[in-house]
C-alpha cells in the first residue's frame, strides 16, 4: 500500500522533513504548498506552483455551454473563469533527485504574479537546485518549462543536468500548429516564444526519446501525444507501490466529460482517446495519480462511474 511519510535529511541535499506543512512559523504562506508521498523505495514530494486563472470555457469548448455552466454550478465553481492549479513533482530513486516539469516561471507579459512560485518552493523544501541530476518535461507548454528560464536558475543547476523530453515535442515547437486549439489572447505567442527560448538555451542537455525512456530505477517516461505531440506521462513503480504523473492528459472535468475538449490541446480528438485509455488503465490497476491541474496537492485515485470516472482524493496524512 502507498504509504505517506515524512522524510529525513540526505546527502542528496533535498531535505523534506514536514513536507506536508510550512516549514517555519511566521511564513508567508497560510496553506501548505508541498506534500510527501513514498513509492516503495522512490520519495516523491508534489510542489504547487500556484494557480493560473483562466476563462471557464477552456475547460471544454466544444461542450454546449449550458451544459458547461451546470457542471460548473455542480461542482461550486464560478461561471465564467477559475483558477488552475499548478503542480510539479520531485522524485528521489536511488543517487537520482529528479524533477517532473518544472513550472510557469515568471513572464511580466502574461501579469500572472500567483504562478511561478516553484523555484522559492523548491528553496524553502530545503531542495537545493544543484542537487537534481534530472528533469523530465511532459510537454513544452510555458507551465511546464518556463520555471528553468527564470533568471540565476540554470547558472544553479549542474553543468551535466540530463532534461528528458520527446523527440516529437521538440520537433513539434521548431513549427507549432494552433489551428485547432481555443485559447486566450496572448497565449499562443508566450508559448510559441518560450517554447523557443527553452529549446536554444537547453539543447544540449535535450535527451530525447522517442516512446518510452527509463529515466531511473522504476521511473519510466512514456509518450502519449494528444495533448501536444509529444506529451508524455511519468510512471513510478517500486516494490508493490504505483504512480503515474499524468501532466495535461487528465483536468478535473475530464472525469465526468472525459470527451470535453481543453483549449490547451493541439488535437482535442486524440486528446481525449489519451484521457479515456489512461484513466481506464488507473481505474484497474487502482494506483495513484497526480496530474499537473488537479487541485494540489493532486494524489488520488481513479474509479469507473458508469460511462465516465470518479476522482477519489486520497485521504490527507500528516
Amino acid at each position: 500500500m502507498n504509504q505517506i511519510v515524512p522524510y529525513t535529511q540526505q546527502e542528496t541535499n533535498m531535505s523534506l522533513d514536514n513536507t506536508s506543512c510550512p516549514r517555519k512559523a511566521g511564513s508567508e504562506e497560510l496553506v501548505p504548498s508541498r506534500y510527501a508521498v513514498r513509492i516503495g523505495e522512490i520519495d516523491v514530494l508534489v510542489i504547487s506552483d500556484g494557480v493560473l486563472p483562466l476563462p471557464t470555457a477552456m475547460l471544454a469548448h466544444n461542450a454546449d455551454p449550458a451544459v458547461r455552466a451546470a457542471w460548473l454550478n455542480d461542482m461550486f465553481l464560478p461561471p465564467d473563469a477559475f483558477d488552475w492549479s499548478l503542480n510539479a513533482v520531485v522524485v528521489r530513486s536511488g543517487e537520482q533527485i529528479i524533477l517532473l516539469d518544472a513550472g510557469l516561471g515568471l513572464d511580466p507579459d502574461l501579469n500572472l504574479p500567483r504562478a511561478g512560485q516553484l523555484v522559492k518552493r523548491l528553496e524553502a523544501a530545503g531542495i537545493d537546485l544543484g542537487s537534481v541530476t534530472d528533469v523530465v518535461l511532459t510537454h513544452m507548454h510555458m507551465d511546464h518549462i518556463g520555471g528553468l528560464l527564470v533568471d540565476g536558475v540554470k547558472e544553479r543547476l549542474r553543468p551535466d543536468l540530463r532534461i528528458h523530453v520527446a523527440a516529437a515535442e521538440v520537433e513539434f515547437w521548431e513549427a507549432p500548429d494552433f489551428s485547432r486549439v481555443s485559447m486566450p489572447s496572448g497565449f499562443p505567442d508566450a508559448l510559441r516564444s518560450t517554447a523557443k527560448r527553452f529549446a536554444e538555451e537547453y539543447r544540449s542537455q535535450l535527451c530525447q526519446f522517442d516512446e518510452e525512456h527509463e529515466v531511473a530505477p522504476g521511473v519510466i517516461v512514456t509518450r502519449t501525444g494528444g495533448h501536444t505531440p509529444g506529451h508524455s506521462v511519468i510512471r513510478l513503480a517500486s516494490g508493490a507501490d504505483r504512480l503515474t504523473f499524468a501532466g495535461d492528459a487528465v483536468f478535473t472535468v475530464g472525469f465526468d466529460h472525459p470527451d470535453w475538449h481543453n483549449g490547451f490541446e493541439h488535437d482535442p480528438e486524440e486528446a481525449a482517446r489519451v484521457r479515456v485509455r489512461l484513466l481506464r488503465e488507473l481505474a484497474a490497476t487502482g494506483e495513484l495519480l497526480v496530474a499537473t491541474h488537479l487541485p494540489f496537492p493532486s494524489v488520488g485515485r481513479v474509479a469507473v462511474d458508469g460511462d465516465a470516472f470518479r476522482w477519489v482524493p486520497v485521504f490527507w496524512d500528516y
